[in-house]
């Protein structure tokens, strides 16, 4: 496969990945992973390994049971493809904040996010999401 080839399968592994999250299939979603692993830049949490990915997948899902993306643009480079997109979600289950639990507000939120994938070499299996996003611009549309 040339580093062509292997760069337009990543980024097809990528769309198919965040298509997948919006659709909830979380089978199809860890089996985009070879080892899952997300990294949340903006709160500091790491989520390693499949048993501790779906518990991420039912926490946020359980706060946000709405919450979906929507790709603006994507590229790779290395090892890598990097996506700007939109989150959206509404508030409809209680969620962490700096000082405790918060009441569900129903209320929606879209903010713009990025994220990069790290894939394993040679290969078309994502080894790590790296979303990045200020958590406060959330927080702030569900005030």
């Amino acid at each position: 496969m040339t580093m062509t080839d292997l760069q337009a399968a990543r980024e097809k592994t990528v769309r198919d990945h965040m298509e997948l999250e919006n659709q909830l299939d979380w089978d199809a979603v860890i089996a985009t992973f070879q080892h899952p692993r997300y990294e949340l830049y903006g709160v500091g949490t790491v989520f390693d390994g499949e048993a501790d990915v779906r518990k991420y997948f039912a926490q946020s899902r359980a706060t946000f049971p709405d919450q979906r993306n929507e790709i603006i643009s994507l590229g790779s480079g290395g090892d890598c493809v990097f996506v700007e997109f939109w989150l959206m979600g509404t508030h409809l289950g209680e969620s962490r904040g700096p000082d405790g639990p918060v009441a569900p507000t129903g209320k929606a939120f879209k903010v713009r996010m990025s994220a990069v994938f790290e894939f394993a070499a040679d290969s078309d299996k994502i080894v790590c999401e790296r979303p990045y996003f200020d958590p406060r611009a959330i927080q702030l549309q569900l005030a």
